[in-house]
């Protein structure tokens, strides 16, 4: 009897645990490629234009090099880098077509959040967007889990 208590305190604190955990309430499940060989996250924390279409030219060379369900890749923007994924981007096709083609891009939504407290009107993204709560804890993530880090 004893031990059965004990057993059923310990999975009672680890739920609570899993269930309070900032980092896992933060991160998004990663890409669906089991088949992947490489898997590349590319950091957009710049708002330059040279910049942006930088990381769109990876992406896309990226799919050109490797079969598409042999390599994942993930964009994760933050700052000024989610200029990329608004609404109104002049990129927005090049982001669109690399979603078609199996290219996640992540938008940090701390920068949403302080965009909206500061301007009063929050920012519009691209729907095909995936929302991630913390932008470096998102790259911080994947890295663990075997992802390279570029930032171009």
């Amino acid at each position: 009897m004893r031990r059965r208590r004990t057993l059923l305190a310990l999975m009672l604190a680890l739920l609570v645990r899993a269930a309070i955990s900032p980092v896992s309430a933060q991160q998004v499940p990663l890409q669906d490629k089991p088949f992947a060989e490489h898997r590349i996250v590319l950091q957009l924390s710049d708002g330059d234009a040279r910049k942006q279409a930088l990381v769109l030219s990876v992406a896309n060379n990226l799919l050109k090099a490797y079969d598409p369900d042999k390599i994942a890749i993930e964009v994760v923007t933050f700052g000024p880098g989610i200029d990329l994924l608004l609404s109104g981007s002049e990129h927005r096709k090049q982001v669109e077509s690399l979603i078609a083609q199996g290219v996640r891009f992540d938008i940090c939504l701390n920068t949403v959040d302080t965009i909206e407290r500061e301007t009063g009107k929050r920012p519009e993204f691209i729907p095909a967007a995936t929302p991630v709560q913390v932008g470096v804890g998102q790259i911080l993530f994947l890295a663990e889990n075997g992802y390279t880090v570029v930032r171009p």
